[in-house]
């Protein structure tokens, strides 16, 4: 009688059937095309690594400006040593030329009514490509963005070099850059450079608009900034040049700051106005360096303070950052600038995100535009020192998103916009109490979206890209939805597990362009956990919160609570238990108890005393409809 090892025929069948069963139960994350084929080709991977196939291009910018306020015409030169590194021959290069966006016959300056703060734009006085000059084509209806044919093709791993002359007159606008007063001038987007060419996407061919952010390649910067005497000029990087452009005894204080806890005041208005604190030069070069950096920014002002000091940003090493201020005398506020700053790169470095500050130094400067830049600020002054050290806070908080992790705000802007947002609440807890943090948060990053009369018919998956969106739904996508499934899923991880699992995604790709799908495999991969349910419930759908009591009825022990998920987003909530002798007692639930049923949970209750009523409570979570989140037992 043949005898037959039935374990060996067991064996391979039961692991079948387990893969089956695992592939039927972890649902998969939808991607376009493009990102598809990132994966295959091995650039990315689904463990939410870089691929042993990844690329990304990279430049030199050696970049030279002159101002000279209250004139408004800005000229400058740059060469650009642009590095192919990708494998595939390039025969044209994309330029962006973002000041067109102040073009009067811009796209996205059509409908503007305010001419005064636009421009002619700029103009390339000169344009050449490995020494031999080369004509700009016609822009063919768009605006910040040019397309340059090559004629000998960049091969993958050749270099090439470009020089640019151009001159623009900066806007009056006073805004994200532009003028802040005759002599003040904040400078950002004021320089050609090379659009990113990327692994999933190819060129960024998208116009910049007044909503649209940041996308730019890792790159070394050398520039110098020729302004007349007694004009003080902040920027990004390391200042090469102090005892050049400083009298020695300004010169002497900006170095002490560098290792001062204290708050310095490196030159005043009086002094400024006496003509003492830089060289008398008819004009001064200050000369800045910043390596593997995504942008350089600039401020420059006749009057401003500017005040210094330093913190400790990294403990193993003792590793210090600078944090600077230049704002008029007349701002209250900005007096605490220099404060407001030590305390928020020393707070995200120590806790959350928990990675040291990345970069030598911040400046915040007096502006009108509450927005970042590489270690640069334009922030307005707010007559509450509260509300301005939150908007600092903020934009400092963007260090790491994008910053450091090179993430594509234009298309993906909850990657940087949801955790600045969700920075800024983690560190308001320690500013201003739970409570208070938690009111500050609802009033500005969730109300507006969740108390929307129309909020079930205006919801976009967070996914959508952003130039696919605008207005509202672009602000609620980028902000306080993502922040909210950014905070929904340390509360469902742990403190623990989650900062192991962001500070996993962000170790890998820092330095890098990583995109959402790369957040969430990485998230997978760090946490031990498939939470793809999780991703497809807060990225993929148009859900929103709004959560239900439907029952409370006798279990065999005890009552069962049964909610309802009327909105369908996977959110933690309080069920609030007030018995019949008057006191409380509550239960928290995890977004977990979404896991298996998104639209419905049953809640085991085991109360010892009389139940009076049962009530929902979802903080932050705000519910869109509180009129059924109550149940009063007869």
């Amino acid at each position: 009688m043949k005898i037959i090892n039935h374990s060996k025929i067991a064996a391979p069948i039961i692991l079948l059937l387990l893969i089956c069963f695992l592939q039927s139960n972890a649902q998969t994350l939808t991607m376009p095309d493009y990102v598809q084929q990132a994966y295959q080709k091995g650039t990315r991977t689904l463990n939410g690594k870089p691929g042993k196939n990844y690329w990304q291009n990279t430049a030199r910018y050696n970049i030279s400006i002159s101002a000279a306020p209250p004139n408004r015409l800005i000229t400058g030169s740059e060469e650009i040593i642009y590095v192919n590194h990708s494998p595939n021959t390039l025969n044209e290069l994309v330029m962006k030329l973002i000041q067109n966006s102040h073009k009067r016959s811009a796209a996205s300056r059509r409908n503007s009514q305010n001419s005064d703060t636009l421009s002619n734009g700029i103009v390339i006085d000169n344009f050449m490509v490995n020494g031999k000059k080369t004509p700009l084509p016609d822009n063919e209806g768009h605006f910040t963005w040019q397309n340059v044919p090559l004629e000998k093709p960049l091969k993958p791993k050749d270099l090439i070099k470009l020089n640019v002359n151009w001159h623009f007159n900066i806007s009056p606008q006073q805004g994200r850059e532009g003028i802040i007063d005759s002599t003040t001038f904040f400078l950002a987007y004021y320089y050609p450079r090379v659009a990113v060419y990327d692994d999933y996407n190819g060129w960024d061919r998208l116009d910049f608009t007044g909503g649209r952010e940041f996308y730019n390649d890792f790159n070394s910067y050398n520039f110098q900034v020729t302004v007349p005497k007694n004009f003080i000029v902040y920027a990004t990087g390391t200042l090469q040049n102090p005892n050049e452009v400083l009298q020695p005894e300004y010169a002497r204080r900006l170095n002490q700051s560098m290792t001062s806890d204290s708050v310095l005041r490196i030159a005043t208005k009086d002094e400024l106005e006496k003509h003492v604190v830089t060289l008398q030069n008819k004009t001064n070069t200050w000369k800045w360096k910043a390596d593997n950096l995504t942008d350089v920014a600039m401020a420059l002002s006749d009057h401003y303070d500017w005040d210094a000091g330093s913190t400790i940003v990294d403990e193993k090493t003792n590793r210090r950052a600078s944090v600077q201020a230049a704002y008029n005398d007349t701002s209250a506020d900005f007096h605490h600038m220099v404060k407001f700053g030590q305390h928020a790169l020393n707070w995200f470095s120590k806790n959350w995100p928990g990675v040291p500050y990345p970069f030598p130094k911040t400046t915040i400067v007096q502006g009108y535009a509450g927005m970042e830049y590489p270690m640069m600020a334009n922030d307005e002054t707010y007559p509450d020192p509260v509300f301005a050290r939150f908007v600092a806070e903020h934009e400092i908080a963007h260090t790491w998103f994008p910053f450091y992790m090179g993430t594509n705000e234009s298309s993906y802007g909850f990657m940087d916009e949801g955790w600045a947002t969700t920075l800024e609440y983690l560190i308001g807890q320690v500013d201003q109490g739970n409570e208070k943090a938690a009111e500050n948060y609802k009033q500005f990053r969730v109300n507006r979206w969740i108390k929307n009369p129309s909020i079930k018919e205006v919801q976009q998956p967070i996914i959508t890209r952003g130039e696919l969106t605008s207005g509202r739904i672009l602000g609620d996508n980028e902000y306080g939805k993502p922040s909210l499934s950014y905070l929904a899923l340390k509360d469902m991880l742990g403190d623990a597990l989650f900062k192991k699992s962001l500070q996993g995604f962000m170790s890998r790709w820092h330095g890098k362009h990583p995109i959402p799908w790369d957040y969430f495999y990485a998230i997978n991969d760090a946490s031990g956990k498939n939470l793809n349910w999780f991703w497809n419930n807060w990225f993929f759908s148009k859900n929103y919160i709004d959560l239900s009591i439907t029952k409370l009825e006798k279990a065999k022990k005890g009552y069962n609570l049964v909610v309802d998920n009327i909105g369908g987003f996977a959110v933690p909530f309080d069920a609030v238990i007030t018995y019949a002798d008057g006191s409380n007692e509550t239960l928290h639930q995890t977004p977990e108890v979404w896991h298996q049923n998104e639209k419905q949970t049953t809640i085991l209750l085991l109360p010892a005393k009389k139940i009076a009523s049962v009530k929902l409570d979802g903080g932050i979570w705000m519910d869109a409809d509180t009129s059924n989140n109550n149940l009063v037992v007869n």
